[in-house]
């Protein structure tokens, strides 16, 4: 497997995502091919969208306040975390673990305020895997070439310190692999094992494109053989089924 990350400029709102990554890969000589992946991280889709919020125009509800005051976080942001979730989870000193309006399980509803201007915070992109698709379609359209695409965000995880690459949306690939009925080396049959490719795929390329001031927002993935069907929503696993909650 080879990754490798492309530059792009500062991204605005209105900007053509699948444009700006065709101009990236003609100016770095690298060809898109079938079966390649192309990942994208989720703060150039929120910029591309429009998801920036400055906080000076965000008015606090008073459950906003309230739940500011205990977990001694900015009440706008508090405002925005409550927008922006379907359910609050776990509340703690300085954070707040939500289910997020599109299902993901994080914390502060992925509202970041990182590698933005100052006072401005970003929000995930609106319907990711919808955003995937559109993007590949068009990337498709022009190279004439079969191929997915993941959309990643950086992730905690209960009980591990640090955080992973996730993907929170997919088009092209089958991001979650059932082995359930293979063999393991013994005979055994597998009963359980689901891989979480796109997930897989996200943590690998979050070591080029970084969460800091590396200036990568996406990056090519070769010789993966994942091209299908699925999204990133697949990976989201039923409350029902959910030990933690």
């Amino acid at each position: 497997m080879e990754i490798i990350g492309l530059k792009l400029p500062l991204i605005k709102e209105g900007d053509d995502l699948a444009e700006l990554i065709l101009r990236a890969l003609d100016r770095s000589g690298i060809t898109l091919e079938d079966d390649d992946i192309v990942l994208i991280t989720e703060k150039i889709v929120s910029k591309s969208q429009g998801r920036l919020v400055d906080l000076k125009t965000v008015i606090p509800s008073e459950e906003a306040v309230a739940l500011a005051d205990t977990t001694e976080k900015d009440p706008c942001i508090v405002e925005l975390i409550l927008w922006e979730s379907r359910e609050i989870v776990l509340t703690g000193p300085n954070f707040i673990i939500t289910e997020t309006v599109d299902g993901f399980v994080c914390a502060n509803a992925g509202i970041d305020a990182s590698n933005v201007e100052e006072g401005t915070v970003k929000l995930l992109p609106s319907d990711p895997d919808r955003a995937a698709e559109e993007i590949r379609q068009k990337i498709e359209k022009t190279l004439g070439k079969r191929f997915g695409v993941v959309i990643s965000d950086s992730f905690g995880r209960p009980f591990r310190t640090g955080s992973v690459g996730v993907a929170i949306g997919a088009s092209g690939l089958t991001t979650l692999w059932d082995r359930r009925g293979e063999t393991d080396l013994y005979g055994r049959e597998l009963e359980n094992t689901r891989v979480a490719v796109a997930d897989c795929i996200a943590s690998a390329a979050n070591l080029v494109t970084g969460d800091g001031s590396e200036g990568i927002p996406v990056a090519v993935i070769k010789g993966l053989k994942f091209t299908g069907v699925g999204q990133a929503s697949d990976l989201i696993r039923p409350k029902e089924e959910d030990l933690f909650r």
